[in-house]
């Protein structure tokens, strides 16, 4: 029971970074239009992708992680 009571608090405190970040990403005017983001519209339809978004935030929670384990 020690073990779930850890993952659980563990899980808590992502969801609290994770929701803390959706609160504060409006805020960072780059976020979302760095160069790599696919934008393609066309009439009606329009279709957007956060590649190099994504990227930079791989490359930083990788460094967090990274210094967490050591």
């Amino acid at each position: 029971m020690v073990d779930l009571g850890r993952w659980l608090i563990v899980i808590g405190v992502i969801l609290v970074i994770v929701g803390a970040v959706f609160l504060l990403a409006p805020k960072i005017p780059w976020l979302g239009k760095l160069p790599g983001d696919i934008s393609y519209q066309r009439g009606n339809f329009s279709f957007y992708f956060p590649l190099g978004t994504c990227i930079v935030i791989s490359i930083i929670l990788t460094l967090i992680m990274y210094f967490f384990r050591r």
